[in-house]
């Protein structure tokens, strides 16, 4: 299972929560409501590009760096994929090394990388400083603000779910955040809360999703570009220019894989005579049946679990803005 419905929904939940609470931002999260989904999802995973090639059919499949041993489409070999940039073939896994710490912030850094996390405590710190530069650049608009608040949620979402920051004590299946409950937290998320009690239009908001353009403010916030800006002036180490060509590869591809991506996940997500789950949901949870995973979720928390993150998110704005 992907993060896909998860961190889109985070989204959706932070901006209710923000509402509530009166945080000046939501009007522009509403206008641009797209871009702020992306900015939740596409801001951080850059990871969103396919895993292996079908060898059968030469036909791109799977999900970057998620192992795959054999073609969904023929059941046949696959062999790897790579985004071939500027002379040279990077594999998901490399590019995972090269920037997912970059844009989740507090983990997720690789080797020499790892000294240029973000202490929990210093997070709000430097998302005012990307604000405070994105207001004074030339490409500003409330598209790529909405953006940024997106990508703040995600990694809210991300160090909570995946226990880098406490707050979470939900016990779903064999755990918080695993392989097992992950097809679970997912169901619960898209039919319970998404579609019964919001209507959510999972199709329409992931192709408007894919449709996004690059913003330009996200190398300034991975540090991919010239060192500059009130971020420059107080983070002066690590920044990469020379790897920004490659970096606007991989965010161009993530947008044309999300539209597939999205494809895979919904076909996931498909009910079939209203209970019945899709094969990969059931191989993934050991057979457990529909019924039986929303009582799961709902017994361990799964709700509280998404208004906490929710509110956290809520919490990140309010320090944002305050600066």
């Amino acid at each position: 299972m992907s993060g896909l419905v998860g961190h889109t929904m985070y989204a959706v939940l932070a901006a209710e929560a923000a509402e509530q609470r009166g945080i000046s931002i939501v009007p522009t999260l509403r206008e641009h409501f797209a871009s702020y989904l992306t900015g939740a999802y596409l801001g951080c995973d850059i990871q969103v590009m396919p895993e292996a090639v079908c060898v059968d059919t030469g036909k791109e499949v799977g999900f970057g760096t998620v192992p795959i041993d054999k073609s969904p489409i023929t059941g046949g070999a696959v062999k790897p994929w790579s985004l071939e940039h500027d002379g040279r073939h990077y594999t998901p896994r490399e590019i995972h090394q090269l920037f997912y710490g970059r844009a989740h912030l507090v983990f997720g850094w690789f080797g020499d990388d790892a000294k240029l996390a973000v202490p929990w405590d210093h997070l709000a710190d430097y998302c005012a400083l990307v604000v405070r530069d994105l207001r004074q650049r030339a490409d500003f608009t409330g598209r790529s603000l909405a953006y940024v608040f997106g990508w703040m949620v995600h990694i809210v979402g991300d160090s909570l779910i995946k226990s880098i920051r406490s707050g979470i004590k939900m016990q779903l299946l064999d755990g918080t955040y695993t392989p097992r409950n992950r097809p679970i937290q997912d169901l619960f998320t898209f039919h319970k809360i998404g579609i019964e009690e919001r209507g959510a239009p999972w199709a329409k908001w992931f192709e408007e999703m894919a449709a996004t353009p690059v913003e330009p403010v996200q190398p300034h916030y991975m540090r991919i570009a010239d060192k500059n800006g009130a971020l420059g002036g107080m983070y002066a180490a690590g920044w990469r220019p020379e790897r920004a060509g490659l970096l606007d590869a991989v965010l161009k591809e993530n947008r044309r894989w999300l539209k597939h991506h999205a494809a895979d996940v919904l076909r996931d997500m498909t009910l079939t005579n209203g209970t019945e789950v899709s094969g990969n949901v059931s191989k993934a949870t050991g057979g457990l049946t529909y019924p039986r995973m929303m009582e799961m979720a709902e017994g361990s928390g799964m709700r509280q679990t998404l208004a906490t993150i929710a509110e956290e998110a809520a919490s990140l704005f309010e320090k944002v803005q305050a600066h």
